[in-house]
This record gives C-alpha cells, structure tokens and sequence, in this order.
C-alpha cells in the first residue's frame, strides 16, 4: 500500500462485487434501461470502477454503452489544479444524455463539483446522476450520491482507501491510519 496501517477492512473482494453489480442494476432501473446513458469514470479508482459497472450493465442489458474517463485536476478548486495536461477520454458527445459520473469515495463533494465541471466543459447532459462506492459523508457542498455502494460514518481524520485489483492487485475498501 503506502506504509499506512490498516485499521480495519470494510469491504473484502465479494462484498465489493456485490456492490458494484447492485450499483449496475440500480443504475439501469432508475434510468429505465440504457438509452442515452453514459458512464464517467473519474481517475484513477473510479475509472476501474466505471469500466466494471459498464461491463455488468453490458452483460445484463446486452449492449455496450459509451464510457469515458475524466480527469478533474483542471476544475479542483483547492489550488492543486497543476500544470499537467487534462488526461480525460470521453469520445463521445455528452450533449442530451443521460451521464453517471462514477467515483470511488465521495466525501465534501468537491471532486463530485469538480466533474461536474469538467463535464458541463464538453457538454449539456440532459441529467448527472453520481455513483460512489464509498459515501462516507462530511459534505462541504449540497452533493449526494444516486447509487452508494455503502454507507460508511467516518471521522473526518480517518483515511478510506479503496483498492482495486487492477491498480492495488486485490479488491476492497479499508480504514487507514
């Protein structure tokens, strides 16, 4: 990991599938199937997340459904905007879609802000609904999430870290310290 101490696991690698399939089947329900709907994956963890979920609601609903990746480093508002090049994917037109932006933790809400940014930047959704594995509250801002995969009170100096096999090589969410 980074040196931090795990102080406890929330999600072991089964109950973060069932997560993400139950975020897959609520996200197809609550938009009434798949037309004009979209995935945003914000990097790094909720892009793995967005590819997942995309892959499920493929699965179920037996067609493909765009999905990009969004950087929000341009649109952060705590001066940590940087130098670097926006590294977002979205090859696809936004306007009049139905666009979930899918994060791996939602916490003040300002990365939730941020996208939102970055997304009326390339375009006019019709709808942004927000998908977080992890809500784990203390907002700043009047942002929820549509789908949460769980609730998680924390402290405000506790640390979630999310992991996922594909950038930590194993799935599930722990309480750092």
């Amino acid at each position: 990991m980074d040196g931090s101490t795990i102080k406890a696991e929330i999600l072991d690698e089964n109950a973060v599938a069932r997560a993400i399939t139950r975020i897959s089947f609520e996200i197809i329900e609550r938009n009434k199937g798949t037309a004009e709907l979209c995935l945003v994956g914000l990097f790094s963890r909720g892009a793995v997340l967005a590819q997942r979920i995309a892959g499920k609601i493929a699965d179920n609903e037996g067609r493909e459904i765009p999905l990009g990746t969004l950087d929000i480093t341009p649109y952060r508002d705590d001066g940590r905007r940087g130098a670097a090049e926006d590294t977002s994917r979205i090859d696809f037109d936004i306007t009049g879609k139905r666009v979930v932006i899918i994060d791996d933790v939602i916490f003040t809400g300002r990365t939730a802000r941020a996208a939102i940014d970055g997304l009326l930047a390339r375009g006019r959704p019709t709808l942004i609904q927000l998908a977080a594995l992890i809500d784990r509250g203390h907002r700043e801002l009047p942002i929820r999430a549509d789908y949460i995969g769980k609730n998680l009170p924390t402290s405000r100096d506790e640390k979630v870290k999310v992991m996922v096999k594909e950038l930590d090589g194993c799935d599930k969410v722990v309480i750092v310290g």
